[in-house]
C-alpha cells in the first residue's frame, strides 16, 4: 500500500531536509528583493528555509536561491535577507 503524505512537507533549499512547512521559514522575492514571508501569505514563487543561519549559509554558497527563485540574486539582496533571518531566529529563541 502506498504512503500517503500530510501535503505540508517542504524541503529546505540549504540542507536538502524535507520538513513540515509550519518548521521552515519561507522565503519569497519581491520587487525590493527577497524577503522571509513568516504567515505565508505573500503571492509568488517561494523558497524554504530551517530556521537557522547555517542553512541560510549553505543555500548561499550553492546558488540555491537563483535555483528557486529561477532568476539570480544580487548580493545587497542576500544581505538584506540575512539581516532579517538574524532577526527573526533571534526573536524566536
Amino acid at each position: 500500500m502506498p504512503r500517503r503524505r500530510s501535503g505540508t512537507g517542504r524541503r529546505c533549499i540549504g540542507c536538502m531536509v524535507s520538513k513540515e512547512k509550519d518548521d521552515l521559514i519561507r522565503i519569497v522575492r519581491e520587487e525590493g528583493g527577497l524577503s522571509p514571508d513568516l504567515a505565508s501569505i505573500k503571492e509568488g514563487r517561494g523558497a524554504y528555509l530551517c530556521r537557522n543561519i547555517e542553512c541560510f549559509e549553505k543555500a548561499r554558497k550553492r546558488n540555491s536561491f537563483a535555483r528557486a527563485f529561477r532568476k539570480e540574486v544580487k548580493k545587497e539582496d542576500m544581505d538584506n535577507l540575512l539581516e532579517a533571518l538574524k532577526e527573526e531566529i533571534s526573536t524566536e529563541q
